[in-house]
């Protein structure tokens, strides 16, 4: 998927959306500015993992797409605060079902796993015969 299809008419609507979330950083962030204005030095203690240019990027590209609010302040040294757009408060809404979907998947995956587990476990307490 590319960014140029959050732009295209002629894709389906769905398609335009996942578009400019899709990377492995701009839900997560998306779900942190939830929570209200941040400055990116915080996002970035709050996700590691994540370089200064990663989050650059994802925020200049959710900033281009209408996700997200930069607000530079004339102070010394600069501050720059990161906020949710009308248009990203829609999408992390929108975004929640989703997310109960996951989990419950989530759920589903860790109950077959520890299925798998006691199953495993009952093999094990079987006593072969012996010869």
């Amino acid at each position: 998927m590319t960014r140029g299809q959050a732009v295209n008419p002629n894709v389906c609507g769905v398609t335009a959306v996942v578009a400019v979330i899709d990377g492995k950083w701009k839900t997560s962030l998306l779900w942190l500015l939830e929570a209200g204005p941040q400055r990116p030095a915080e996002l970035r203690r709050l996700l590691p993992g994540l370089s200064e240019k990663v989050l650059t990027q994802a925020l200049r590209e959710m900033e281009s797409d209408g996700l997200v609010h930069r607000e530079v302040y004339d102070i010394l040294p600069l501050k720059t605060v990161y906020s949710l757009t009308d248009f990203g408060r829609r999408l992390s809404d929108a975004l929640g079902p989703i997310s109960d979907l996951g989990h419950e998947r989530l759920d589903r995956m860790a109950a077959a796993q520890v299925e798998q587990v006691e199953q495993v476990e009952r093999v094990g307490q079987v006593e072969l015969p012996t010869s």
